[in-house]
């Protein structure tokens, strides 16, 4: 049993404290429209419950990720958390459609709401909860993807790396834009029910919230898709590989290398070339010392390094970012 706690407490916080909270939120937003009738408000609603059990799914999925490699499994459960995350795409979708559904509806039959005030606090705390949890989301970007960043500066840390962040903590991104956006969204169409006549505007902002949830769905899938085939790292991790090798004084050159993304960590496979003369028991001995700082790296899970000597032939070149003008 405490075994299993251990894999729990590694699980992704931002997911797990995100299911929570949409829970809460959720059952908030569907007592305020079932009181209410207001369609942005059921809609807004819809996409709390999706937001929980998703986000439940992707927890549960990051633990399970987090098992040691078995015989039958050799390389992890790294890529369980993609698969949950697909199975919480699923989830998205279908309450996507219901929403967009009730804003047709609505359009058709538009419906004045009531008991304002009620959805006027329910949408101002969603706000502040679904805001909390989207810097939650943040930080954890900038903590995963070891950027510094501190202030407000996190916010625009966290959209340049969200594409680097461990599965769990894109798919909460993402959500937590919409479900922020969605509220607003949500608040506004309140405030334009209660104080014009333009009834139609309920129904506008239930189908785009539906269709934030659809574009969110399909940015969502395809980034677990990708991580289901197998992607190879992003240029700064495996500038970050090279560097760590080439560094050692015994290593003259790499001569092949492949860098595959497992969950949110990468397994390194690759031969390096060793200066000339070495005995067999030295090369070996270099072997494990780059092996081992490349584990090091809280990025790195596994690592596979074959040697060969130095063929004074240069076979890597790192690639050079263009120059933004």
């Amino acid at each position: 049993m405490s075994g299993f706690w251990q894999l729990v407490k590694k699980g992704n916080t931002s997911s797990g404290i995100a299911a929570l909270g949409n829970a809460g939120i959720a059952v908030l937003k569907g007592v305020a429209a079932a009181f209410s009738g207001s369609g942005t408000m059921f809609a807004s609603a819809m996409h709390s419950v999706a937001d929980a059990v998703n986000q439940a799914f992707v927890f549960t999925g990051s633990v399970l990720a987090e098992k040691s490699p078995t015989k039958r499994f050799p390389v992890g459960f790294g890529r369980v958390v993609n698969i949950f995350c697909m199975v919480a795409v699923i989830v998205v979708t279908v309450m996507a459609y219901e929403t967009i559904k009730e804003g047709f509806h609505l359009l058709a039959h538009p419906a004045h709401a009531t008991n304002f005030w009620l959805n006027f606090i329910v949408l101002i705390i969603a706000i502040g909860v679904d805001g909390g949890i989207l810097i939650k989301a943040m930080k954890e970007i900038v903590k995963e993807t070891r950027t510094e960043a501190k202030g407000f500066g996190v916010i625009g840390a966290a959209i340049r790396n969200v594409g680097r962040a461990a599965p769990p903590t894109r798919l909460v991104f993402y959500e937590d834009v919409v479900a922020t956006s969605g509220a607003v969204f949500a608040l506004i169409a309140v405030l334009v029910a209660e104080f014009t006549s333009f009834l139609a505007f309920d129904g506008i902002a239930t189908i785009l919230i539906g269709f934030l949830m659809i574009g969110v769905a399909f940015k969502v899938g395809y980034d677990n898709m990708v991580g289901l085939i197998g992607v190879s790292a992003p240029k700064e991790i495996e500038d970050a590989v090279a560097d760590i090798i080439l560094n050692d004084p015994d290593v003259r050159d790499i001569n092949r290398i492949r860098i595959v993304q497992e969950g949110r960590t990468y397994h390194v496979e690759g031969y390096i070339e060793l200066r000339k003369g070495l005995t067999l028991a030295d090369a070996d001995d270099i072997k494990f010392r780059v092996r081992d700082k490349l584990l090091a790296n809280p990025d790195i899970s596994d690592v596979t390094i074959g040697i060969i000597e130095d063929d004074e032939v240069r076979s890597y070149k790192k690639e050079e970012t263009a120059p933004t003008t």
